[in-house]
Formats: C-alpha cells, structure tokens, sequence
C-alpha cells in the first residue's frame, strides 16, 4: 500500500518501536520519551506512521505491538509538560484524535481497513478490530459516521476463510451501532448466518456476541422486532463441547441481566438444557435419605474391592491428567451455566416462578455444590488464621453465594419448600460435608427468605441447635455461622422468641477446644446482640462474661480469638448498657493494658479493637465510673495518636477518630478541653480530596487493594475507598462532637461549616453527603448559642443547601435536603431567609416536583401500557416502582413540612398532593386514569 508518510518518519520510528520492546529499561524509557516527544509536536503523523507499520512490519508481533500502542495513543490525551497519570480535573472526551485534521483521520481509517481485509494473521487480525472499533466508536461519538467500515464488515461475512468472518462479527459486537440504522431483517439474516456457521466455532462466538451487543444497543421497537433471533443464538449451545461451551454461556449471561424478557419463549427448553448442566445428576433419582441426600450423585461403596481395581488403576494412570483438565472445565461449565441462570433470576422472578422445575433445579445445584469440600486439610483450616485461611479456596463460595442471590431474587415462598425437601436429610447425613451444607444452606437463604421462614422458625431452630454438638469442628463453626445469619435476617423474632434454645446452644461453644470454633461462636453472639432486648440479655450475662474474659485473658488464645473476643465483649456491654458496671472493673484494665502494650504489627488489629470496646463500654457505664479511667485512657490514644504511623496500619486513623467520638459522647461537656487535641487530625481527614485516578481501558495495572474502578466513557476510575471512608467517618464525628458539646464546639464553627457546605456535593460518598446535611443546623444552632454566628454564614448555608436542591436527582438526599433546610430555618429564624433565598427555594422546589410528577407518569404509562413502543411492566417492574416511590413519598414528606413553615397555606402545597397522586400504587388501586396536574 501506498505511503501516507515520510520516509523518514517510518525510519524513526521502526527503531524507536524496536527500542520499546527492549528488556533494558534505560534505553525503552528513552524510546518512550521520544514517542511522547513527537506527539507533543507532530502527533497526527507519527500516529499514521503507527498505522502504516501495523500494515508493512515484518514480523506478527511487531504489527500487533503498533496497533495496541496505536489504540492507546490515540485515545489518551495530549502529551503535556509534567503530565501524571492523575487527571482528576481534565475532559477524557479530549485525546490525540480531536486534535488530527479530517484527511489524517480518513488516511488512518483508510490504513485501518487495509489492515483489517488484508492482514494474513489471526491474531493480528483481531488487534486490528480493537482498535478499529475504538476508532469507530468514538468517531460516531463525535459525529463522524464510518460507512466505509460498514460495508466492509459486511463484506467480510461473506468471505471464504473463516478468519475473516470471525472478524466481520467481532466489528459487530465491537461498535453495534454501525447496523443499528440498516434495516433489521437485513441485519438479523446475516446475524443468523454467522450463528449457523458449520465450519467455524469461533465465527459463531464471534455472532453471538455480536447478536448480544446488537440487543443491548436496541431500542424497544428492535427488540421486539428482533425476537426470532433469540432461538438460533440458543441453538448454538447445545453440539457444543464444555471447552467451548463455557465461552458461549459466558457471552449470553450479560443478555441475562439486560434483556432477560428475550428468553421467555424459550425457558423451559432452556431448562431442560442448563439442569443438565448445574447438576451431577440431572435425573431427580430416588427419594433422599438420612445417609444419601442426593442419591445417585455420589456412590456409598465401590465394589469390586480396592485389590482387584489395581492393574486398572495402573492402567488409568496415564490418563489422570486429560481427565482433570477435563473435570475442570466441567465445573466451569456448570458455574457458568449457574450463573446464567441466577441472573435470569435475578432480571426476571416473575418469569422463572413460572417455568415448572427452575427453582428445584437451582436449588438443589447449589445444594449440591455447597457439599463439595475436601475431606482431608482439617489440620491445616484448625491452625489457620481465618483471615489467612489456604483453605478458603476450596470452599464452593460460588454456589453459596448463588443459594443467597436465588433466595433474595424469588423470595421464600419459592424457594423455601424444595430447600427444605432436602436439608433435614443433609443435616443428619453421616457425612460431615452433607451437615455442613444444610447448616449453610440455612445461613444463605435466611435473608431472602425471612418473611416466610419466622413461620416455621421454631423448627428451623430445633434444626440447627443441635448441630452445636456436632462431633466434627467445621459442623459446629457452620453451626455458629447460621445462627448468627439468622440472628441478622430475622432480628428481633429470633431472639425474642428462642433465646433460650440459642443461648443454650451458642453460650458452651464459647468454650469450645478449637479456637477457631470458639471465636466464631463470639463472633454470631455480636449478630445475637445487635437484636436482643436489654431485659432478656441480662440473665444471661453471667455466662457470657466469664468465658470472654477467659477468651480474652488467656494465654494460650491465638490473637484471632483476642480480638474476637474484644469486639464482642464490645457488643455485649452496647447492648446490656449500665448492667455492665459490674463488669467494668474486670474489663477495662485489661484493655488499657493491650493499649499501652500491644505496639507490634502482629497486634494492630488487636490494638484497634481494643480502642473500639473501651469506647463502646465507656458509653454504656455511667460518667462517674468511667470517669477514673478517662485520663489513662486519652492518655494512651494521644500517645497512640502521635507515635509514627506504620504504613500497614490501614485501620489506625479511622478507629481513633471514631473512639474519640465516643469518649466524648460517654464524657458529655468534661471532654471540651480535648478538643485542641482530636480536633487538627479530624479537620485533616474530614477536608481529604478525593483520591481518583483515570485509566486507559485496556491497562491492567490498575487492580490495587484498597482501590475500587467503575468504567466511564472508555475509560477505569479508581478511587480510593479508604480515604473517602475516612472522610466520612470524620463528618460522622464531627456531627457527634458538636451534638453532645453544644456552644463549647464554637471555636470550630467556622472550620467545620467551610467543610460541610460543599461536602454536600461530594459525589462519591453518599454518606460523607448525608452527614453533611445533618451537620448544617447542628452547626448553625452551635453558632448561635455560642454567640459566634455570622448572617454570612446563614447565608452560604441556605444559599448551598438550595443549590442542591435545585439539581439534586436522588429522591432520598432530596428528602435529607429538605430536612436539612427546615431544621437550619428553624434555627436561626425565618427572618434570615432572604426574598432571594426564598425565591430560590420555591425555584428548586418547582424543579423537582416537576421532576417527580415526570418520573411517575412515565412509571403510570409503563404500567397500564399507554405509551407505543414501550414494553408494559410486570411484576417486578411494578415492585421496583413501589420502592421508588416510597422513596420518593418520604421527600414529598419532608418538602410539604419546608413550605409549611414558610407558609402553611402555601399553593405549592396542592402541587404537593397533585404529584402524591400520580404515584403507581394509588393509580393500581383506583385506576383511575384523570389527567397530571401541572406543577
């Protein structure tokens, strides 16, 4: 082809691209700098130059080195002077390609389809789709359709190798909207060719992907137009081998979740298909028994004995490794297939309700699947720490977590029947595994199941209080991990009604001889705690109190069951309040001694859990027995506070700040000469940026521990969870200190409001945002008690809630806001509220009622299917809008009580109530049909 470069360009950079793939560091960081430099200058030509090389390099990896280093360079921004990799203030939307002129962009499409029609390799080959649909992509993004790629895709279904075809669909699931403004027949005949593909497997993964991204792009109307396509995209699954298979499942699982009304037709076909594959044995076989609960699974006996086996043993030796390969990728199949199948779940309850056998088929799987364990390693998970345990990996987390979703999605009318039809037998099995499973079994489906399970809890409990005396350890661990599931799912039943059966069974399990069993007991009597009434816990306190201390003071204990025992006794004295006294003169000391002691990594956590058990004790003992203690106590936290941070230590800073809290609720206006102290550090955490940085899609080095990415325009976000988790722990302490300390917290009134006022727009964290709002009028009603209060301040305050409101899309920070304004007016006085102010509150009310009254229509519509085009809501769509709804109940709630106060006959009110009106649930009951008032 053609050169659309100097030679000398090319010349440069052939030895610039060899000098990249070099091991040597120096000499590739110089070849680096030298391409940014050429971008800073000449960037359109040395991106051409890329391309051109893509096409004329003489090796595969060369030509595929050009094309990934092309589809980076063109999409990042600008080589800059001091450029890092953080752009927290810069577009993405502005790469090297907004600044090419048009010809150098239609010479580089040019030289891209050359690429894509000509190159002889495979794998160069689909190099060459990724970038070209990233170009695509972006320049139908900025109004620069590509009709030349259109065609040639096209084209290319139609060619002879099936390389080439597979590169067609790859193009069509890339950048779907190149066929989304053809006519569909068209489109869904060449869809349906690739998919009956007889000569490629890989063109018919390549189709149904594309299929899969052509449905996600499509609009209503091509939906339901496009329905027929669904059936051949299935029947590519079933000739399939499980090294294939698993790819196919995969692809079609992302349709589950997005458009799972598509597979309605085809769901019990689809059933008969998939239980085949989630279960050993799809046939239901025998009836379960006590030994076997899921009989022809797994054989009792082997018969001919072990000694006439040996010849073949030998025999079979040879092919123990092809078999193990391909053990696996059965159990990647049948979790994938499982997978599919809870997120078609999950999308849809109401659809798979209806197809018999779908909820016993998963059910069972994942029961099935839970009992999976090794039976040997019961040393090493004894000697274990449980947050280092290796045999964590052999746990089938994948079905217990299934079990959970599936429970959650259906609810317990569905699922609990065909549960139970098998975990009584699995808890009296004679194999460990089998009671094990149905103790976690009865963990996973609580939560899902729990309107229906307090029923029949009595019988779920004589279920598992028994398994407490189980012979084997990991029984009665899983015996302590339902209890304590229970105790969260149904808080409050299960503890007023069967303490005593619980407590019966949990209480001798503190003293159990495995640590490891015994701090998991501490550790379900926190979740036993958190529902328990002050009045039934008492009697039992006794009890609970000697074998904690004894956990907590032994010598022998592992540091695992120090700190659990610590957190617990924690959760023990927060909810027994001042009958803990009698215990505080045993507890205290040994705290203040791990505090002033426990100073080596190997203790951190241990450390940090004893901060927060003696905030907690001393919040529930009255001042004047916690006041002794108080100075040795501050003493050990400013000493702790200002020693050197080790910088494993994640947790320091975030425990100590909550702890001051507490020291200062259980001290009242006593800790306010404090305040000097915890206050510099907690401004510090409360006024923490946003730690965020933006990746190129297909960089792989941005997975960090403490780290969570979204994806956004082509782009990875990562922000950095623990320091906005500290922030908002700060705005939570401050809410404290200037709630409990009143016009003492005066001296940082005006710190904490220059804080406050714009964390109401800190998008990240939805809790640093509601503390925020709650911090405004305690501030506020601080300022004027202590006299320090300014009309400036009242000013930016209103001035900044309003400007919330005004644009604020979450209906329930829009009630927080309301909230958050009426308490501040209450405040100071409707006086300080300005006609500007009030003007712009009125605006921003309008706003969003008009908001509101838009989103319910568009709700009322969907229900009763009055819009054309538009599919009708089902069930779940209708419960999903029940939840909205309420929510937004609660900010019409909290914005009718705002306009009273300016005026209790305001006519914004009616508006109110015309908008309360247009909500799904009164239109279902009276269906009624009267015209939206306008607001």
């Amino acid at each position: 082809m053609e050169s659309v470069v100097p030679p000398e360009i090319t010349a440069e950079l052939t030895q610039i691209l060899a000098n990249l793939v070099l091991g040597d560091n120096e000499i590739r960081s110089k070849a680096e700098k030298a391409v940014n430099d050429r971008l800073a200058h000449t960037p359109d030509l040395y991106l051409l130059a890329l391309a051109q090389f893509a096409i004329a390099a003489d090796t595969e990896v060369m030509r595929s080195f050009s094309l990934v280093l092309l589809r980076r360079l063109l999409f990042r921004a600008p080589p800059q002077p001091h450029h890092t990799h953080t752009h927290t203030q810069k577009d993405p939307r502005i790469t090297l390609y907004d600044h090419m002129p048009n010809h150098s962009l239609s010479n580089l499409e040019r030289l891209l389809l050359h690429s894509l029609s000509h190159e002889p390799s495979d794998s160069v080959r689909r190099k060459t789709v990724d970038t070209v649909c990233d170009l695509a992509n972006t320049a139908m993004n900025r109004g620069r359709p590509w009709h030349a790629l259109q065609a040639q895709a096209f084209h290319m279904t139609q060619a002879e190798l099936h390389g080439f075809r597979e590169c067609a669909f790859r193009v069509f699931s890339g950048c779907p909207n190149l066929v989304m403004d053809l006519q569909t027949d068209a489109v869904l005949s060449v869809f349906e060719k690739g998919l009956r593909d007889t000569q490629s497997v890989d063109v018919r993964l390549a189709a149904l992907r594309a299929c899969v991204s052509y449905f996600s792009a499509s609009d209503i109307p091509q939906l339901t137009h496009s329905r027929s396509l669904v059936y051949p995209m299935l029947d590519t699954l079933p000739p399939l081998p499980n090294a294939h298979l698993k790819t196919f499942l995969s692809s079609l699982t992302p349709l589950c979740t997005s458009h799972p009304q598509l597979f309605a037709p085809h769901m019990s076909a689809l059933l008969s298909f998939l239980r085949a594959l989630i279960m050993p044995s799809a046939d239901p076989g025998p009836t379960p028994t006590v030994a076997k609960p899921f009989p022809g699974t797994t054989p009792s006996f082997s018969f001919p004995p072990q000694s006439q086996h040996a010849q073949q043993q030998r025999r079979q030796q040879n092919d123990e490794v092809d078999a193990e390969a391909e053990d696996n990728e059965k159990e990647q199949v049948r979790r994938i297939a499982l997978e599919l199948m809870i997120s078609l779940s999950e999308a849809r309850p109401s659809m798979v309700k209806r197809v018999e056998g779908w909820t016993a088929a998963v059910v069972r799987a994942c029961l099935e699947g839970m009992a999976e364990l090794p039976e040997d390693g019961l040393e090493v998970w004894l000697d274990a720490d449980p947050s280092e345990d290796p045999t964590d990996d052999t746990y089938p987390l994948i079905y217990d977590q299934a079990l959970d979703r599936f429970a959650c999605a259906l609810g317990g009318k569905e699922v609990l029947p065909p549960a139970f039809q098998y975990i009584p037998s699995m808890l009296a099995s004679y194999d460990w595994r089998q009671r094990h499973a149905g103790l976690m079994a009865i963990a996973a489906i609580a939560e899902g199941t729990s309107k229906i399970m307090q029923i029949e809890l009595g019988k779920v409990v004589a279920l598992v209080t028994p398994m407490f005396k189980d012979a084997h350890p990991r029984v009665r661990y899983a015996a302590s991990q339902c209890l304590g599931q229970l105790c969260t799912d149904l808080e409050e039943i299960i503890q007023e009604k069967h303490h005593q059966q619980l407590f019966s069974a949990l209480i001798p399990t503190l003293e159990a001889p495995e640590h490891r069993v015994h701090a998991h007991a501490a550790a379900a009597l926190i979740n036993f705690c958190e529902g328990i009434e002050r009045d039934t816990l008492i009697p039992y306190l006794d009890p609970i109190m000697e074998r904690l201390l004894k956990m907590l003071d032994a010598s022998s204990e592992k540091c695992y069951c120090q700190e659990q025992a610590i957190t617990s006794l924690a959760m023990v004295a927060d909810a027994s309040e001042t009958t803990f006294e009698k215990y505080y003169v045993s507890i205290m000391p040994l705290l203040l001694s791990v505090l002033q002691n426990a100073h080596g990594t190997d203790h951190l956590k241990l450390r940090v859990k004893a901060m927060e058990c003696a905030g907690l004790i001393a919040i529930a003992v009255r001042r004047d027995i916690f006041r002794p203690d108080a100075r040795p106590l501050i003493d050990a936290l400013i000493h702790i506070q200002n020693s050197p941070v080790d910088p494993s230590d994640t947790m320091l800073a975030t425990y100590l700040i909550a702890t001051w809290a507490k020291i200062c609720q259980a001290l009242g206006p006593e800790f306010e000469p404090y305040l000097p102290v915890v206050m510099p550090p907690l401004l510090n955490a409360a006024s923490a940026k946003a730690d965020v940085s933006i990746y190129d899609d297909d960089e792989t080095n941005y997975d960090r521990e403490g780290w969570e990415t979204i994806s956004m325009d082509g782009q990875v976000v990562g922000i950095r969870t623990s320091t906005i988790e500290e922030k908002c722990q700060a705005f939570d302490t401050l809410v404290i200190y200037c709630n409990t300390l009143g016009p003492r917290f005066g001296p940082y009134l005006s710190q904490s409001l220059e804080l406050a006022l714009p964390a109401l727009l800190f998008y990240f964290h939805e809790g640093v945002r509601e503390a925020a709002c709650r911090l405004i009028p305690l501030l506020l009603s601080c300022g004027k008690t202590s006299g320090t209060l300014t009309a400036q301040m009242v000013t930016a305050s209103l001035h900044q809630l309003i400007k919330c409101l005004r644009t604020e899309p979450d209906p329930s920070f829009v009630g927080s806001l309301y909230r958050s304004t009426a308490d501040s007016l209450r405040v100071v006085g409707m006086g300080l509220l300005t006609p500007d102010l009030a003007d712009g509150l009125l605006d921003a009310t309008k706003a969003q009622l008009t908001t509101l009254a838009e989103r319910r229509k568009i709700r009322s519509s969907r229900v009763h299917g009055h819009r054309e085009g538009d599919e009708k809501a089902d069930d779940d769509d209708q419960e999903e809008f029940a939840l909205l709804e309420e929510m937004e109940e609660f900010a019409l709630e909290d914005m009718e009580k705002t306009l009273k106060l300016l005026d209790v006959q305001h006519p914004l009110l009616i508006a109110v109530a015309s908008v309360r009106d247009l909500g799904v649930i009164s239109r279902l009951e009276s269906e009624e049909e009267g015209p939206a008032e306008q607001c």
